[in-house]
């Protein structure tokens, strides 16, 4: 029974890592076009500072979130669900800000420190695979306003919501937490793509780098 759970699991990892890479032969042109349109999409700024407007709220991406990774784990495009988080801050009447964490790939980390930077003291944390955290700039990291763990039961519409939450958070409103159908089942069916991912994104981490400002790519004007 062991070495058919061992085999089992090998099984599971090696068909994980061939759906997460395109063949060798169409690999080539595909990678490059996807990677130009990110650059285009997640334009660098320069260092992100510590700014005083009270209507801004900050997103904090992770550091592959568009870059190596442009998918969240159930398939949804970075540029989408980023988007909606974005739309929603803006329904509220809220300034959205894009900040690239490069330090942690730890959500509650990345949500904990684009708080710091924003005006209103209030962020958003988001990783590479979906897993997002409203977050507030006097918590200690492993606490929070909002945290949405299971990244494969998160829509489009989930995604639009938090960013309409955070910006109630900003303003100081009473806020209706959000709730998300609970899958005992999406932990077995994810965790070895979820592990992967984490992998993934925790590769380009610096202790040492810059917390990156994003041109906003659906602004006016915007490239």
């Amino acid at each position: 029974m062991v070495e058919m759970n061992e085999q089992l699991i090998r099984e599971i990892v090696s068909r994980v890592l061939q759906a997460m890479d395109e063949p060798k032969d169409e690999v080539q042109p595909k990678q490059l076009k996807v990677l130009d349109e990110s650059k285009v999409l997640f334009k660098e700024i320069g260092p992100a500072k510590y700014s005083s407007d009270i209507k801004e709220v900050a997103v904090g991406i992770a550091p592959a979130f568009g870059v190596t990774i442009h998918k969240t784990i159930n398939g949804l495009s970075h540029e989408q669900v980023l988007k909606e988080i974005l739309a929603g801050i803006e329904e509220e009447g809220m300034t959205p800000r894009i900040i690239r964490v490069t330090k942690s790939s730890d959500v509650a980390f990345i949500g904990n420190q684009v708080a710091k930077l924003a005006g209103s003291g209030i962020g958003i944390g988001i990783q590479s695979k979906g897993t997002v955290v409203i977050h507030q700039k006097n918590l200690y990291p492993l606490t929070n306003l909002e945290l949405f763990p299971q990244a494969p039961s998160l829509t489009l519409e989930i995604y639009r919501q938090i960013g309409k939450n955070a910006a109630r958070y900003a303003k100081g409103e009473v806020v209706k937490p959000i709730v998300v159908p609970n899958d005992i089942y999406v932990r077995p069916k994810y965790q070895v793509k979820a592990a992967l991912m984490h992998t993934k994104e925790t590769e380009l981490v610096d202790r040492n780098g810059d917390y990156i400002e994003i041109e906003n790519p659906f602004k006016k004007g915007s490239v």
